[in-house]
């Protein structure tokens, strides 16, 4: 490919991105604007991003001078419903009560079951509130001013945007494995991965599926690479993976800086924020020393009302007020360059203000989760980029999209996985051994999307529920998996009343009693998942759980997780075989590798077998002898109403 070629590629790749997210910003307006005008109806609060009639059940002070309120149901402030709020989530704070009145911007920095914990620079009045999620804006100026800044681009990050776009291929080193010091803890196909991406020129990929270790992995490589001289930025799409990230490094001895508001770090982790380790710095005491002079002497100057203060003295004590106030913000920059020199591992979400980062280049940019970032998110960290290395799994979900549109055009696609179909195993190199499930709940995502290559590892291969401490055997059974058919049952999905989502109670109460009775053999109940595709269903199931403890969410909330048992409702059951977004099998792939021991999925074969994929699937359960009859549970299940 000649240059102008490749260049014109580039604006054209560049451009489709820019178009697609004007087009994903006005989905956001719009869905928040269509949230907002519901402002009395719980409907508001189906859709998971709006939470109505809270109250403030403490406030406290701190995080930089912002107000922490705890939020909670003022009718029913042992639960919340079901919602997508999430630690680093941007919202809006409101009077319920009040259309008009003033909203305040904040983000959510702690979340529990009965509460959310949101920071706000002003402290609202009124006494009963709604939250929405909101438009995240400022992220995607940041995207944007990415893709200006790569497609200008010249000297290393031209070189990496021209490999990044496919106008040159990636090149690596000669390997030198025996050089390189592993532990023993790791397997062949992490060490190959670790050895791989050390060699890498320009770009590595870690394809890690469910289990296999993956972010134990790049934490490795990211010590090793320390440990040869490198700095290294390492980044995730969201909060809760960079936490994880950071977490894994410090527990390795490896000292980290994160990055970023510090409400969105986790209260364990906030020591090692980039905010609490400047304000440690021995500078920090004449920084606010400088600060309380300034504003007294502001205060001096405007506390003239009857005497005349002699002629200039007003405006000479502001200006040296102003002065005080820059030279502070200068010694304060000092200070944060002098905690940045010194790390040689920095974590940020993907998105972060990098602004702090003045025009440093790291050795190497690490982005995990990187298959969960839209591919413009990724390009705000890869500006600073020596080496690039991406690690996720690009079977599994893919990024958020609300644009139908823009998500069918590309913007569904990551970069990652962009680049495994480009390249392939040129750069990508796959971890295959997993140490999260009985082998036989592996097998089937194995055999059907990663080409039969995972083995399980002996400490999980044969485990079993009964194994567990004070879990009763004779209820349990120790067959790992089960598919229950609810074909002839006459049990149907339903719109859920005045909303879009579906339910289907029959499914929901047989998951329910089952769940009851893993609880009563003595599995903890804390060590068992509910998932349901649908909002509706995740609904249903909360309201009716008798354990608070049960954790019951989407496919999407459960992406990263583990439990002992899983049961999945897939609610759909219908005369025409219609399965809506089921049939992305991705979600399938996700929600039963969560499974460790037990893996039990609800179904309706007659609608599920309209689709490919469900027919293999059902298939492989009954060549397994694990397809089994819900008119089993028939007579023990209660009357159904919705």
């Amino acid at each position: 490919m000649n240059r102008r070629a490749g260049s014109l590629q580039t604006e054209q790749h560049f451009n489709h991105f820019r178009r697609w997210l004007g087009m994903e910003g006005e989905a956001e307006r719009l869905r928040l604007s269509e949230r907002r005008k519901t402002r009395s109806s719980a409907a508001a609060e189906r859709s998971g991003e709006t939470l109505l009639d809270l109250v403030i059940r403490s406030h406290t002070t701190g995080l930089g001078g912002r107000y922490l309120l705890t939020l909670a149901k003022r009718r029913s402030p042992d639960r919340l419903p079901w919602h997508r709020f999430k630690a680093g989530s941007p919202v809006l704070l409101s009077d319920d009560s009040d259309a008009s009145g003033e909203t305040l911007q904040g983000v959510v920095s702690a979340r529990a079951q009965d509460s959310l914990e949101v920071a706000v620079d002003d402290c609202p009045g009124g006494d009963r509130f709604r939250l929405d999620l909101s438009p995240d804006e400022i992220t995607r100026k940041r995207q944007l001013a990415a893709l200006d800044i790569a497609e200008k681009s010249t000297g290393r990050l031209r070189q990496l945007t021209e490999v990044l776009t496919g106008e040159r291929e990636p090149e690596f080193e000669r390997r030198r494995d025996n050089t390189i010091q592993i532990p023993d803890r790791f397997n062949p196909s992490q060490r190959e991965a670790i050895c791989h991406a050390l060699a890498a020129k320009d770009l590595a990929i870690i394809h890690g599926p469910p289990g296999t270790g993956k972010t134990t992995t790049v934490v490795e490589l990211i010590r090793q690479m320390v440990e040869r001289g490198e700095r290294v930025l390492a980044c995730a799409p969201s909060n809760t993976a960079v936490d994880n990230l950071l977490e894994r490094l410090l527990a390795t001895g490896e000292p980290a800086v994160r990055l970023g508001h510090p409400a969105r770090v986790s209260e364990d982790l906030r020591q090692h924020s980039l905010d609490a380790l400047a304000e440690g710095h021995e500078a920090m005491h004449l920084i606010r020393q400088m600060m309380r002079e300034a504003e007294q002497l502001e205060r001096r100057a405007s506390r003239y009302t009857r005497a005349k203060p002699a002629h200039g003295e007003r405006f000479q004590q502001r200006q040296e007020a102003r002065e005080l106030r820059k030279h502070a913000r200068l010694l304060e920059k000092q200070v944060i360059r002098d905690v940045l020199r010194d790390a040689r591992v920095i974590c940020a979400t993907t998105t972060f203000d990098d602004s702090v980062l003045d025009e440093q280049i790291f050795d190497v940019v690490v982005i995990d989760e990187a298959c969960q970032s839209v591919e413009p998110g990724c390009w705000v960290p890869l500006r600073r980029a020596g080496r690039i290395i991406l690690a996720g799994d690009h079977l599994q979900l893919p990024p958020t999209i609300l644009s139908d549109a823009a998500a069918k055009e590309g913007l569904a696609i990551s970069l990652m996985e962009r680049l495994v179909q480009l390249y392939s195993d040129l750069v990508t190199r796959q971890l295959t051994v997993q140490y999260r499930m009985h082998e036989d709940i592996m097998r089937f995502s194995s055999d059907r999307f990663y080409g039969g290559s995972l083995i399980a590892d002996e400490t999980v291969r044969h485990h079993l529920l009964s194994q567990l401490p004070g879990v009763k055997h004779e209820w349990t059974d120790d067959a790992p998996v089960s598919f229950f058919d609810t074909s002839g049952t006459g049990w149907v999905e339903e719109q859920e009343p005045d909303g879009e989502s579906r339910r289907n109670v029959g499914e929901a109460h047989l998951i329910l009693h089952l769940a009851d009775g893993y609880c009563a053999a003595g599995v903890k109940p804390s060590d068992i998942a509910v998932i349901a595709p649908y909002a509706a269903q995740v609904r249903w199931l909360r309201d009716h759980a008798r354990w608070n403890q049960l954790e019951i969410d989407t496919v999407d909330g459960f992406q990263g997780r583990e439990k002992e048992v899983v049961l999945i409702s897939l609610v759909r059951s219908n005369l025409t075989g219609e399965i809506g977004f089921l049939s992305d099998a991705r979600r399938m792939n996700v929600a039963m590798t969560r499974a460790r021991r037990k893996l039990i999925i609800i179904g309706d074969s007659s609608t599920l077998a309209s689709d490919p994929f469900f027919a293999s699937l059902l298939e492989w359960f009954e060549s397994c002898g694990a397809l089994r009859s819900a008119w089993e549970f028939m007579d023990r299940l209660p009357a159904i109403t919705s």
